[in-house]
Formats: C-alpha cells, structure tokens, sequence
C-alpha cells in the first residue's frame, strides 16, 4: 500500500472546484478548442521556419498533395520537418500525460518519470541495447530495421516499468511522501550509475552515439518507425483516457476511492502500465525528455481552473504537444545553421514555471494565513 502522504493543493483543489466545474462545462469546449488552434499553429510554425523559412501557402500546398515552387521546399517539408513535428506532437502529449498521472498517482507536485527513476530506468533499457548490440546513428538501430525498433522501445518499456515497480516496493514501506521522492531519487542515481558503468566499458564510437542521444532530439524518427512510436502513445493515451474517473478518485485520498468500489490494485497497475509506456517509448526514439512531464501538468490546471482529470487528461495531450513543438522550434534556432540540445530548451522553458508555481503557492499560502 502506498503511504499516506501529507495533503498537498491538488486534493484540496479538486475538492473545493467540482461545482465550479459544473458551472463551467460550457466553457470547457471553448477551452480545448483554444489548445486545438495554438496546436495548429505552433505545427504549422514548426514546417514553415528553420535554417530555410518556407512561405505559409506553400506549406499548405505541400500538405494538400501538391508539388511547392522549389522541389527543395517538398523535400524539406515531407522528409525533415513534417516527421519531426509529428515526433514532437506524440511525445509532447505523452509527457504531458505521464507526468499527471505521476503527480496525481504520488499526490504530489512535483512528480514526473524523470524524478521518480522511471526515464533512468528507460535510459538503462536502452543503454543495454545501444551499447552491447549496436550504434545509434540518426535512426536508432537502424541496421537492425523493425527489429531493432522493437527492441529498443521493448528494453525501454521494460526499464521504465521495472523501475517504477521498484518505487512501488520501497513506497510500501515509508510513510510519508516526501522520503518517498528521495528513495525515488536515489533509485534513479542507482540506476544512473549502472549506465555509466556501461558507458566506461564500451568502445568510444557507441559512447559518442549514446550520449548524443542523451541530449534528446525530435528529428531522429523517420517514418518507417513512426507506427511504433505512434502505437506506442496512443496505446498509451487511451489508457489514461479510460483512468479519468479513477484519477479523481485518487485525488481524495485511497479510503474514498474504495469506497467507490474501486480495485487499487488494478487501478495502480494501469497506472503505472501507462506511465510506463508513454515515457519508455517516447524515451526510446528520442531521448530522455526533461521538464515536460512536470510543467505540463500544472499549466493545465492553471488554465483550465480545475484538478478535474476529465479536463486535464486531453488537456495535458494538447498543451504537451504545443510545449514539445515549441521546445523543438526554439532549439532549431530559426535563420540559423545551428541547432541547440533539446533538454537545454526545455529546462529553460520548464524551470520556471516550476519555480513560478511554487512561489505563487507560498504567497497564496502566506495571503490565506494573514
């Protein structure tokens, strides 16, 4: 069982918003209809600017079939950029879902795969595969073909979910969440330990491909592997979509969701299946994504007003892939020959909204207690 953590504002929120919720529900379309457009946008932003700016209209006319006024401007569009936007979309959205469902799973803020060991224990599934099979080049595997796709998106999953369920054994004996987090910290620098180990043993060529795989990129997945990592996400997603009411639940503490009649144990198990698959498949084709997972979150409830997980789950999905896309399109430093690590960008952009957050709690908190 897990411990009984200290109250935290997503319960409490849930609690005093379910009948603002319902006097809101009309606004709730308009809302994600609002994420719809700036999706639409940011993608269409993301084909048209780069080292070589391409005109709106041409864009357009590529997507619709046709042929662009530079046979160039087809290529870029069809073979680069469409792909890479397509990659930021599915593993924004993933992130941003992995990341609620950690937050709401542990009840705490500050949860996402990445704190709690889950994108180590991807990281080390990986590592496994890439640095006693094969090298990595701009497509994963790419010598070993479908196989080899599967087996990487296999030894990350497998990584990922070890990982987890390792959190979970150590959860079950602490009794606060805070130690929790620290042991999931700890797990993951244990696990981050053993890549090392295998980075100092391995051949130079395989260390350079693994660690610019570390930097995390949107551009490496070509579209014979998009099924995998599209199945992958959306398998995914769908999951969390069917946990909506259970989430809620679980945000009111393990007695009310039983109460409800709920399984814990098979609602856990889902859980960590979803969380499992979305960061060890997003984590397989491109790298371990910082920051996301737990800033996501939070800007949903922000704007939507609601800790209500039929709201955040699909709003989660938008926000994420628009943060992702926009991550990507910063880091291609548009004018330029010259692209920046990823993780970089999405730590400048993550950080602080952690840190706005957090001071905008403490000085609700202090306004609350004056």
């Amino acid at each position: 069982m897990l411990p009984k953590p200290a109250p935290i504002s997503q319960a409490s929120d849930y609690a005093q918003d379910v009948s603002q919720a319902r006097l809101n529900l009309g606004l709730r379309p308009l809302l994600l209809l609002a994420l719809l457009v700036g999706l639409v946008a940011v993608f269409l932003l993301s084909l048209a600017l780069g080292s070589i700016s391409i005109p709106l209209d041409q864009i357009l006319t590529v997507l619709l079939g046709g042929e662009a006024e530079r046979a160039s401007w087809t290529n870029i569009i069809l073979r680069i950029r469409l792909p890479k936007a397509t990659t930021a979309a599915l593993a924004g959205a993933a992130l941003g879902v992995s990341g609620l469902l950690m937050q709401t799973f542990f009840r705490n803020p500050l949860a996402d795969p990445s704190v709690l060991g889950v994108n180590a224990g991807a990281s080390l599934g990986v590592a496994l595969v890439v640095l006693s099979v094969g090298t990595v080049g701009g497509a994963l595997l790419a010598g070993f073909g479908l196989l080899g796709d599967l087996l990487l998106v296999a030894a990350a999953a497998l990584g990922a979910a070890l990982t987890m369920l390792l959190v979970l054994l150590v959860a079950s004996r602490v009794q606060h969440s805070v130690t929790l987090l620290i042991l999931g910290l700890m797990i993951g620098y244990l696990v981050s330990a053993a890549v090392s180990l295998l980075l100092y043993f391995a051949i130079p060529e395989r260390i350079q491909a693994y660690i610019s795989w570390t930097f995390g990129s949107f551009g490496g997945v070509t579209w014979e592997q998009m099924p995998i990592l599209a199945a992958g996400v959306l398998l995914g997603l769908a999951l969390s979509l069917a946990l909506t009411k259970p989430l809620n639940a679980l945000l009111l503490g393990e007695g009310y969701a039983r109460s409800l009649g709920l399984n814990l144990m098979l609602v856990r198990m889902a859980i960590i299946s979803a969380t499992a698959l979305l960061a060890g498949v997003v984590t397989a084709f491109c790298g371990p994504i910082a920051f996301l997972g737990i800033a996501v979150p939070h800007l949903c409830r922000s704007f939507f007003g609601t800790s209500d997980h039929r709201m955040l789950v699909p709003g989660a999905m938008l926000m994420g892939s628009t943060a992702a896309m926009l991550a990507a399109l910063i880091a291609e430093v548009p004018g330029r020959n010259l692209i920046l690590p990823l993780n970089a960008v999405t730590a400048l952009m993550g950080a602080p909204v952690v840190i706005a957050i957090i001071l905008h709690r403490r000085n609700a908190a202090q306004t609350l207690g004056s």
